[in-house]
């Protein structure tokens, strides 16, 4: 049976879209057949994979407004068993459109529902950084919603945010949906940080991943190379973050 997983944070720079990047990977690389989708406009996911947005003919918004489907769009990566559903600047637009046609939140879990059984065994989608109608498709389709957390003073109003869209999401489109926190970018020299992360795991231990990333230069690099993590520097301590995350997830669902 597919899991679909969002990650998702109104505050950007939080490490969205290379946790969705480095977790995808790090699955793959655990066997799993993994679907990644873009559904930011500013289509970082599709460039951190080497991918041009603008010159894509085919993306992610002609399968949301039922012109073709998501697998015939979908692209093979430098990973085997990861693909991805990338996005361009058509997406931009595609927020307005959307919001006149009904049923809209339900386009994204039609177009997945259509996925042949077995295809793939995981679907990420990284969400735009607001409460638009891809956020709100993305949080309809999904089974989980991965919220990335820095352990900083603003990061509990941007967390709350996220909490009180999932709980609407729940009473309205999608009563199966859950939601688990992922502090990111922790930077363990900094006092500041380390004081709000014990807070957090007191605060936020019924849905906090018990794995923490951290800061890494070399995995702030390696989308200019079109490479996830898990290729260009295998072996950092983020990698091995990531792949603890990995084993988290499918430990613990």
């Amino acid at each position: 049976m597919m899991t679909t997983i969002a990650i998702s944070n109104q505050k950007g720079g939080v490490a969205k879209t290379t946790t969705c990047l480095s977790l995808g990977a790090c699955l793959a690389e655990m066997g799993k057949l993994v679907l990644l989708i873009d559904l930011d406009p500013q289509a970082a996911l599709t460039l951190s994979l080497g991918l041009k947005p603008d010159d894509l003919r085919h993306a992610v918004d002609e399968a949301l407004l039922g012109n073709t489907s998501l697998t015939s769009i979908s692209r093979e990566t430098a990973i085997f068993g990861l693909d991805i559903v990338p996005a361009n600047r058509g997406l931009v637009l595609l927020d307005k459109v959307l919001y006149g046609r009904q049923g809209y939140e339900y386009f994204l879990r039609q177009g997945l529902d259509s996925i042949d059984e077995g295809r793939y065994d995981i679907v990420l989608i990284d969400c735009p950084p607001s409460m638009g109608t891809l956020t709100l498709n993305a949080l309809t389709a999904a089974d989980l919603l991965i919220i990335p957390i820095q352990p900083e003073y603003y990061a509990a109003q941007a967390l709350r945010q996220v909490i009180d869209l999932a709980k609407l999401v729940r009473s309205k489109t999608n009563p199966k949906l859950s939601y688990r926190a992922l502090v990111t970018m922790y930077d363990r020299r900094n006092k500041i940080c380390r004081i709000i992360y014990e807070q957090m795991q007191h605060g936020l231990a019924n849905i906090l991943f018990k794995t923490i990333i951290e800061i890494d230069t070399r995995l702030k690099e390696s989308p200019a190379y079109g490479q996830p993590i898990t290729l260009y520097a295998p072996n950092t301590r983020s990698a091995l973050q990531y792949r603890a995350l990995a084993q988290e997830l499918m430990n613990h669902g």
